[in-house]
């Protein structure tokens, strides 16, 4: 068997965790190439950069620092990933982090396209930016499609995001609140607290909260 490690990346903060689909896939991906090419994975030797973009260069992320320590201090020159683009999704960074990890004395090897950076003929380092590019070009294109339906519902509705409104929340307690206006802000949180609005703990609403409400402001 061949020692190796194993490298994963995961972009958004929102795909990070052990049950997220991201990880295993990776995993599941990298696990299962290295069964199939007989490279052996010790279980301390994965490494993983949560919540980092793949435009990041390879040297500044934490995982990625952590697994060139290892590979200074063990047997394995060969890094396993799932796909180019979890390794960079830019171009720049993916071609010099690839160009640092040769210098090294280490293979990168991606689970979905073994020769990807290993052939360096002409015609393979061309196929490597034309891919890599069309992969840039992709989240580029994701990112782009994403505001422009965030700027769509903004012009809508006058808001995209963030956190909910008391009137999305709770529009009856937001009713109730406003037809009490006058009294003291206290008398109004206990009446809508008499009447089952409370917060999510079981407490009465602030102050703050009930002015909030009264004053139609968009956010708790």
């Amino acid at each position: 068997m061949i020692p190796a490690v194993a490298y994963m990346r995961t972009s958004s903060s929102t795909n990070v965790g052990e049950t997220k689909d991201s990880e295993l896939r990776q995993r599941a991906a990298i696990e299962g190439f290295a069964a199939e090419s007989g490279f052996a994975i010790d279980t301390d030797a994965w490494f993983y950069d949560a919540a980092v973009k793949g435009s990041d260069p390879v040297t500044d992320r934490p995982g990625f620092a952590a697994m060139l320590t290892r590979l200074a201090q063990c047997d394995a020159r060969t890094i396993l990933v799932e796909s180019p683009d979890r390794f960079a999704r830019d171009l720049v960074v993916q071609l010099t982090g690839h160009d640092h990890l040769k210098g090294l004395g280490v293979t990168l090897i991606p689970a979905s396209a073994p020769d990807y950076f290993v052939e360096d003929s002409p015609t393979a380092v061309l196929v490597r930016q034309v891919l890599g590019a069309i992969a840039q070009f992709e989240k580029a294109n994701l990112v782009a499609k994403l505001k422009a339906a965030r700027d769509r519902r903004r012009a809508q509705i006058g808001k995209c995001g963030g956190r909910k409104a008391y009137a999305d929340i709770n529009p009856d307690m937001v009713r109730l609140a406003r037809s009490l206006a006058g009294r003291p802000l206290s008398a109004i949180s206990a009446e809508l607290a008499s009447r089952g609005h409370t917060t999510p703990s079981g407490k009465a609403y602030s102050k703050s909260a009930v002015r909030s409400m009264i004053n139609r402001s968009s956010r708790p």
